[in-house]
């Protein structure tokens, strides 16, 4: 098991060249001990990832994008919830799910642990295991690491936050996410292609390929402008998308207008025109008035009221 590329660690776009391994926490605030916040099947992704069986998600602590208005800013601030998890021990609760019959392992923002999660990945094929495995991020990846995830990773969800550095740099203070995102978007697209299959229905769960997500904002429509023109001029209009319409106001952003309140109607409803205007395909759309069932609570043994 390789875990020297966590001294220097230079496994995320920030470059912060911790030594993970002494001890000293990286800009992700972790440092090379594993710490997982949450794991279960999960019915709270796309229904083309959790099926009737659910997703095997594992949520891991930390995160280097910290957007002030994360929904799982429980886990994803330096210092959140989560606990040292053993490589024997992660290997076992992986194990664990895919007994339970879920139709993928779904890696949550996975990419500072990624030593960790290789090694897994590994050990679980040479095991004779099957089931797809999910990389699900933030879309702020280092695009030298994709090669790297696709060797082991059948399925990539990644974000795309931003097309306005501007607005990047004052909510994750780095305006480089959006060329840093579309390039490894790029990348991910070309290793694996579209997600395949695409059924909105979930009765065939997907196997391999991308499917984009977007969070839309209050009060940065013309951002989400920016991101599906982007998007649709570089994949074209069969790009799996999903366009979201969940953002709930996190303690952080609750002192910071617009982000302060929930999204309006005619906001979603703006991006959703503008999605359809440009002929995406294959598109999933959010009602507003989804719930709370999937916004988490890191505090509960059961974070998400909505898994039974």
């Amino acid at each position: 098991m390789d875990f020297s590329p966590y001294t220097p660690c230079r496994l995320c776009p920030r470059q912060c060249a911790a030594d993970r391994l002494d001890g000293s926490p990286g800009v992700c605030g972790e440092t090379a001990e594993l710490r997982i916040a949450s794991w279960g099947p999960h019915m709270g992704e796309e229904p083309c990832f959790t099926g009737t069986r659910g997703s095997g998600a594992i949520f891991f602590s930390g995160c280097a994008c910290h957007c002030f208005f994360c929904q799982n800013w429980q886990i994803s601030n330096v210092h959140g919830n989560g606990r040292v998890v053993s490589p024997d021990e992660f290997h076992r609760l992986a194990r664990g799910l895919i007994e339970t019959g879920v139709h993928n392992l779904n890696f949550v923002t996975p990419d500072h642990f990624w030593p960790h999660i290789e090694a897994l990945c590994v050990r679980l094929r040479e095991e004779g295991a099957q089931i797809p495995f999910l990389f699900n991020s933030s879309g702020y990846q280092l695009p030298a690491m994709i090669s790297r995830y696709a060797a082991h990773m059948d399925i990539f969800l990644p974000d795309f936050k931003f097309a306005d550095p501007v607005l990047a740099r004052a909510v994750m203070r780095d305006e480089r996410y959006p060329e840093i995102a579309l390039e490894a978007l790029r990348l991910m697209v070309a290793e694996k292609g579209f997600l395949e299959p695409f059924d909105p229905t979930g009765i065939l769960p997907a196997r391999q390929g991308v499917l984009v997500r977007h969070l839309v904002l209050p009060g940065q429509i013309e951002n989400t402008l920016g991101v599906l023109e982007q998007l649709r001029e570089e994949f074209g209009r069969w790009l799996p998308l999903s366009l979201m319409s969940q953002y709930t106001p996190a303690s952080a952003a609750q002192t910071r207008p617009p982000f302060d309140r929930p999204l309006t109607p005619g906001e979603y409803q703006a991006a959703l025109d503008h999605a359809q205007h440009l002929g995406f395909e294959n598109l999933f759309i959010q009602p507003l008035d989804a719930g709370n069932d999937f916004l988490p609570d890191f505090d509960r043994d059961k974070p998400f009221t909505g898994n039974p």
